[in-house]
């Protein structure tokens, strides 16, 4: 048998023996985590959550009845595109020439039948398919009879966990892919190793994926909790300031789960984009599984934290996570509503900020907020729909927009960013803000850099060079770091400074 010309681990991999060609034994290839770095049934559930959460959820509670229907309730109600799952090319073009030089080729799989299938039929690779059938579930020992079945005799075999190793073990010779550090070296143990290929990264090596998946740079937008505390000139309060510092965590948490969540119903969709098919999830660099059961702790952490600060905020914790989870499920796909539902959730933050340390949000700023963040959210938008133009491609998946809605959207946040600033500037002329700042007069300076700042952000997305996330062009770029900067920087000479007692 040829050696596969894929890369090991690079430590002491077991030379493939050389065999004559065509090699008359069979070679079975199991299907999740091996030919695909992915789970089928993952896959399934996670593409059922936004294709039909009813069904995924009465599959889900027919666990019971069995394992093997549970995946073929999945797979029905999942509806995967079999052509975007994270196929691993170099082992599928070593089964292409295997194919070419005349050798059989099976695909085993514990997946259902009717996934297994839509994937042979996609790849084009396989003589014949083994799948679990709604009955039986072709897993482990199961699996090892039905290869005999066929196979009549010697077969080799591809696999990667541990269910595998007995049909590792059974085998002539054994490819081991995708398999972890603890599958390798017990699969050693039986000397019939022909190679180890792809080896899946320890926990260790996984941690950055694991905390790019988190995004903690839009930890950032949590900021927004401290603007009552800073307005309400109250930041050298303690108690208040390590409220508003909890209550940051707490949503950070809550973010996190939501981009999880979010990235875990959009692999189609990412899978499909130019930048964003390289995520974690997408890749299938991360287990969706994994990604499941983090997005849990990290909503069990942020709701724990939210109502062990007060009643108020775990509230709007509450209000915030179902506002994520039905932007991420259903709004997100109903055009202007989802960019109104992307604006709430930036003022919700204020209001949650209010809460933790028990501030009334004034009608400015409630105002300034509404403006400003819906005029954000179209920036990102209108970069999405200017950079389809670029990719010459009308509609995208997953949106409800085209790229001739520009037209009707770019003015409408640019009226929303003079919306903004128009409030702002009513509101640095009111009696309150004159007893309140020292020198009130210096706003004006902080409300023209954020007319500057809009505008740059507007001309940017216009000449598509807007980020698909405006707080990441934002921390990018340099004039925009240093236009931020001046704002703040006003703002708090502003509220301290007065001309005369230096």
């Amino acid at each position: 048998m040829a050696q596969p010309p894929l890369a090991g681990d690079g430590q002491g991999l077991d030379a493939p023996r050389e065999a004559p060609l065509p090699d008359p034994v069979p070679l079975f290839v199991d299907l999740d985590g091996t030919l695909i770095a992915s789970d089928t049934l993952w896959e399934s559930f996670a593409a059922g959550w936004r294709v039909d959460p009813v069904a995924t959820v009465l599959g889900v509670m027919g666990l019971w009845r069995g394992r093997a229907l549970l995946k073929q309730q999945m797979a029905a109600a999942g509806s995967l595109d079999v052509s975007l799952l994270p196929y691993r090319e170099p082992f599928v073009a070593w089964l292409r020439e295997q194919r070419e030089k005349g050798r059989r080729i099976v695909l085993a799989t514990a997946a259902d039948s009717s996934m297994a299938q839509a994937v042979a039929d996609h790849l084009q690779l396989f003589d014949d398919v083994l799948a679990s059938d709604g009955v039986r579930n072709l897993k482990g020992l199961r699996k090892l009879e039905a290869i005999r079945a066929v196979a009549g005799g010697a077969f080799d075999y591809c696999g990667n966990g541990p269910e595998d190793l007995a049909i590792l073990r059974a085998a002539r010779q054994a490819i081991v892919v995708g398999a972890g550090a603890g599958v390798i070296r017990r699969a050693r143990h039986a000397g019939n190793v022909q190679a180890v290929l792809e080896p899946s990264p320890s926990t260790l090596r996984s941690l950055p994926a694991w905390i790019d998946a988190m995004r903690p740079h839009q930890w950032l937008k949590n900021l927004l909790l401290l603007v009552p505390l800073v307005t309400s000139f109250r930041v050298d309060e303690i108690a208040l300031f390590s409220a508003a510092v909890f209550a940051m965590i707490s949503f950070s948490l809550g973010a996190s789960a939501g981009y999880l969540v979010n990235d875990l119903l959009d692999l189609a969709a990412d899978r499909r984009h130019p930048r964003k098919r390289g995520r974690p999830f997408a890749s299938g660099l991360l287990p969706i599984s994994g990604g499941f059961a983090l997005a849990a702790l990290l909503l069990a952490g942020s709701l724990g934290l939210g109502f062990a600060i007060s009643r108020a905020l775990g509230a709007w914790v509450v209000i915030y996570l179902l506002m994520t989870f039905g932007y991420t499920l259903f709004v997100k796909r109903v055009p202007v509503l989802d960019v109104a539902m992307l604006a709430g959730l930036y003022t919700v933050r204020i209001l949650a900020g209010g809460a933790a340390i028990g501030v009334d949000v004034s009608f400015w700023l409630l105002s300034f907020s509404v403006f400003l963040f819906f005029s954000l959210a179209l920036v990102k938008r209108c970069g999405e729909l200017v950079s389809r133009v670029v990719r010459d491609e009308d509609t995208g998946q997953g949106r409800g927009y085209t790229v001739s809605d520009l037209t009707v959207l770019q003015p409408l946040g640019i009226a929303t960013s003079v919306a903004a600033v128009l409030v702002l500037a009513l509101y640095v002329n009111t009696p309150e803000v004159a007893r309140r700042y020292a020198s009130p007069q210096l706003l004006w300076l902080m409300l023209t850099a954020l007319l500057i700042w809009l505008g740059r952000l507007w001309l940017a997305t216009a000449r598509g060079q807007m980020h698909d996330d405006p707080l990441v062009y934002a921390i990018e770029s340099p004039d925009s770091r240093w236009l931020v900067a001046a704002m703040f920087a006003t703002y708090a000479v502003a509220a301290l400074w007065q001309p005369g007692l230096v």
